[in-house]
């Protein structure tokens, strides 16, 4: 299982938000590109990355930053945050991005989603954000639609890179994932499953694994120092082999 910790962009900075609430951030780095370098030390390999101007207003975003991000070497990048079509996917590809994850897209227009999968097989991560029993989009300030299950149906034969599995109830609460949950959505899913979402420590981790996560994304516990980077890597990756 991958240690994917997480840099949320916002102006420029790295921030946490508590439940996806833009009024509730909190600032923990005002240097992104130092923060990577500092996290791929610990034995990083891999970065979620948001671009939370990106997905309120496609038209924003941290561009030129995520892709400095996407040049630091020994570092896989995926990216989310308002890329709502084809061409918004394509440009994040061409700056060297890794994986792109697509939620409101998925969300409001699956066919789209899947043609952007198969032009890019295994490059594209559909973003699972769940508040309640729906999913929410266009940055977690709307929802309705399809569950989270029956979404996840719709994308059972596209070659996806994986699912990333967010309860928002707990995102940045560092009250525990929700092992639960992610258990059902592993079961259902065909593709690899990404938790995120109240990660507070290695017992989380530990958790995620025991669920089945290919991944688990933790933002919160490592900024306020709950948790080692280098633990949580030797923790997920205990056993493999």
């Amino acid at each position: 299982m991958e240690v994917i910790p997480a840099i949320d962009l916002l102006g420029g900075r790295v921030v946490r938000l508590l439940r996806g609430d833009y009024q509730r951030a909190t600032v923990y780095a005002h240097d992104p590109v130092a923060l990577a370098q500092t996290m791929r030390e610990a034995g990083v390999t891999r970065l979620h990355v948001v671009d939370l101007d990106a997905a309120r207003d496609p038209a924003a975003g941290n561009r030129d930053l995520v892709a400095r991000l996407a040049g630091l070497p020994g570092l896989a990048v995926e990216v989310g945050g308002g890329i709502r079509d084809r061409a918004a996917a394509a440009r994040w590809f061409d700056l060297g991005v890794r994986l792109v994850i697509l939620g409101t897209l998925a969300a409001e227009q699956p066919e789209a989603a899947i043609a952007i999968a198969e032009e890019w097989p295994r490059r594209v991560l559909v973003g699972l954000d769940v508040r309640g029993t729906t999913v929410a989009t266009r940055g977690w300030l709307t929802e309705g639609g399809d569950g989270p299950l029956a979404l996840l149906r719709r994308f059972a034969g596209a070659p996806l890179g994986g699912v990333v599995h967010t309860r928002i109830e707990r995102d940045g609460t560092l009250e525990g994932i929700d092992a639960g949950g992610l258990a059902e959505v592993v079961a259902a899913s065909p593709h690899p499953v990404i938790a995120s979402g109240g990660v507070a420590g290695l017992a989380d981790v530990e958790a995620a694994r025991a669920a089945g996560a290919a991944g688990v994304i933790v933002g919160k516990a490592y900024y306020e120092g709950r948790l080692d980077l280098s633990a949580a890597i030797a923790l997920a990756s205990a056993g493999e082999g």
